[in-house]
């Protein structure tokens, strides 16, 4: 019993001296460290410690300063490289040194001389050891100025960048009274433009330095909150035939009219099936319904009557029907060769109408709804009528008119108008040969021919008509 206590108190007395040595040995290791640590920190004041590595270049025992002038002279070789931003037709180049694109020299340097001198001793030590025994390599900063990057990029965010449209979509009285498709918006994708210009450096960083560098611009699709087939349930998705003419030259009464006629059919619904009247959605043309006396013609003769210009929309109206690929069932052409209408096509395009009696039809033969939307362009003189619907994969071939049965103009003749001050000659019409004039059109779906029609004008000669001024 007495040995087996001498021998419990032996072992504890070897292990407080074990550990009293351990920790004495430890003690004074710290107690080394520490001294030799400081004594190294007083060797390497003000200067990067030994070991420290960036892009292979051995920043040991360098000043701050001279780690920043290492990389602001890298900068300056790579100042000349180009940056050329391209989307599409559109391009802008700028220089790496006016993007502001290389090493962050300040905070390359700042980091370099930072490292080892943290406010926690051990981590220090580490460190340091580690870039002295093995070498301790840091990734290099980089940097460009957003502000040149956005001033350069101005430009394409002007012409690409735009809001999506929602679609609006609004009925008074059966008739749409508020319309406007909705369209997609667009943008530059900036932050793409960002990440590419990022991955550059990477290349300058093994040496590859390209005189130019193509950076592709992107562009993001934004989709409007509410499209156009969600703003209705008539099928009215899209465009399906679209109709232009010039009324250049043309009176301020004949403008005036021209603009009434297409306000009135302008927002006009036809449902599928249903045969469409031109005069009927027109409705009465008088000064009674508003409008304004302009030149008819009238038994031959161009006068002034209420309504002058109406047969503009029509044309226009029936240049739509024709691009569309809808049946047209009634049509009749001028009289003569009308220079409005030959402004911007060939002869042969055009649809006069006299209410009740001369009409332009078409049917509706597909299986939704279709708008007529009308606008004027006052500053070109130019009336365009859109058709809406839902295309059902139709297309279209127009062959070009066929002039024969030529007939010389008359003479010139000369009209008096009341509304002209005395002295002023005007004119109005020009000479245009008689003639015949025709062109086809057809139309196919799936492969299939679905229309085939042929359109025939019979132009009477006309001569040059000019107004001459009676008002005193």
């Amino acid at each position: 019993m007495k040995k087996l206590r001498l021998k419990k108190r032996i072992l504890m007395q070897a292990s407080k001296s074990f550990f009293w040595f351990v920790t004495g040995a430890m003690l004074a290791f710290f107690l080394l460290t520490s001294f030799t640590f400081i004594i190294f920190e007083k060797i390497n004041t003000d200067i990067v410690y030994p070991g420290i590595v960036i892009e292979n270049i051995d920043l040991g025992r360098k000043t701050e300063q001279e780690v920043y002038e290492i990389f602001a002279k890298k900068n300056e070789d790579i100042a000349n490289i180009q940056f050329t931003f391209w989307e599409r037709v559109n391009a802008a180049t700028i220089s790496a040194k006016n993007l502001g694109f290389g090493y962050d020299q300040n905070l390359i340097a700042k980091q370099a001389i930072s490292l080892g001198r943290s406010g926690s001793f051990l981590s220090n030590v580490s460190l340091v050891f580690q870039a002295y025994t093995n070498g301790l390599q840091l990734e290099p900063a980089y940097h460009y100025s957003d502000d040149s990057l956005q001033k350069t990029l101005t430009p394409f965010i002007e012409k690409v960048n735009r809001k999506p449209v929602d679609a609006l979509f609004s009925f008074q009285n059966g008739k749409v009274v508020a319309f406007k498709p909705s369209e997609e918006g667009q943008m530059i994708d900036i932050e793409k433009i960002r990440i590419n210009l990022n991955s550059q450096f990477q290349k300058i960083a093994f040496g590859q330095k390209p005189q130019r560098i193509i950076i592709p611009v992107e562009i993001i699709i934004l989709t409007p909150k509410i499209t156009t087939d969600k703003a209705n349930n008539l099928g009215i998705k899209e465009l399906i035939g679209k109709g232009t003419s010039l009324f250049q030259n043309s009176i301020q009464s004949r403008i005036f009219n021209i603009t009434l006629a297409a306000s009135r059919i302008n927002g006009a619904l036809i449902a599928p099936n249903e045969t469409f009247s031109f005069n009927k959605a027109l409705g009465d043309v008088s000064a009674f319904t508003g409008y304004k006396q302009a030149y008819i013609i009238q038994n031959g003769k161009t006068v002034l009557g209420d309504g002058g210009g109406v047969c503009q929309v029509s044309t226009t109206f029936f240049r739509a029907l024709l691009n569309s690929g809808l049946p047209i069932t009634e049509r009749y052409a001028h009289a003569y060769r009308v220079g409005y209408y030959e402004q911007d096509g060939p002869p042969g395009l055009d649809a006069t109408i006299y209410v009740p009696t001369i009409d332009l039809k078409f049917r509706n033969d597909t299986n939704n709804y279709i708008l007529v939307q009308t606008l004027i362009d006052q500053e070109t003189q130019q009336l365009s009528i859109f058709l809406y619907g839902t295309s059902d994969g139709r297309t279209v071939s127009i062959t070009k008119p066929i002039i024969t049965n030529r007939t010389p103009a008359p003479e010139d003749i000369y009209q008096d108008d009341p509304t002209l001050a005395k002295g002023v000659i005007r004119q109005i019409d020009f000479k245009a040969e008689g003639s015949k004039v025709s062109f086809t059109r057809e139309v196919t779906k799936d492969g299939q021919k679905i229309i085939l029609d042929k359109f025939v004008s019979n132009y009477a000669p006309w001569q040059s008509i000019f107004l001459r001024g009676t008002k005193e």
